[in-house]
This record gives C-alpha cells, structure tokens and sequence, in this order.
C-alpha cells in the first residue's frame, strides 16, 4: 500500500490576484482553471513535482455560508496555516518574491534548526515560507 499527497488548498480572497503571485513571483505552472457554481479553482504546480497541486479558492467556494463565512474570519485576521516552499536557492528566489511586491516577513536568513529560510505574505495575507536545506 501507498500513500501520498496529491492536493493542498489555499484559501485567497481573490484567485486572479493569488494567481499572479503563485504562477509569476513563485513560478508554479497552471495545470487546471476550473468555474462552478459562481466560484472558480485554479490548481498550480511545481514542474519537479507533477503529482502534488495547490488549489487556490476562495473561502465560500463549495461551502455553506456559514463555514466560508468562518473560513473568512481566519484569513481576514491572518491565522491560517502556512505554506512551506523549498528551493535549491532561497536568495535567488527571494529577491524575485520581493521584485513582485510581495509584503516581506522576513529575508533569508540561517536557521539554528538547518534550512536557510525567507518569509513572505501572499495577496490574501496567508503566510508563505521559502526554504533552502542547509549544505552538507
């Protein structure tokens, strides 16, 4: 038996917006662009990782009011769980992050648990983490 991951969401208050970020400042391919019931849902990928997708929509997307309503609140105060990117180099891509106006969090730095790491917010305000593995 196997297991592996193949979809991650990500909420966005708005897919055009989001897509800019994550296809040109973070250079993931569109695989599908998808419209249904007034929503839409764009799945990106990194070309190194052809089985892995992130979905972007927004939070009433194929929910009730009430959960996109919540869902809502938790990415209007910030608080949703971040997204974690590797990178073969994290300074290379953090200044093409930065060029695209992307608010910074934090510039790489070493961290004392390995990876040398950056930080950034996406459009919506959902934090993204860049990382590079230390060098052996």
């Amino acid at each position: 038996m196997t297991i592996a991951l193949q979809y991650c969401h990500i909420t966005v208050n708005d897919v055009d917006e989001s897509l800019a970020f994550y296809r040109d400042a973070l250079g993931l391919e569109v695989r599908k662009d998808v419209s249904s019931d007034g929503f839409r849902w764009v799945t990106l990928g990194s070309p190194t990782q052809p089985d892995v997708d992130i979905v972007l929509s927004q939070p009433h997307a194929g929910r009730s009011q009430a959960d996109g309503d919540a869902l809502q609140e938790l990415l209007t105060k910030g608080v949703l769980p971040m997204m974690i990117f590797s990178t073969d180099d994290v300074d290379a891509t953090f200044e093409r992050v930065r060029a695209s106006g992307a608010e910074v969090l934090q510039e790489p730095i070493d961290q004392p648990w390995g990876p040398r790491d950056s930080a950034f917010r996406d459009p919506s305000g959902n934090l993204i983490r860049i990382q590079q593995q230390a060098k052996a």
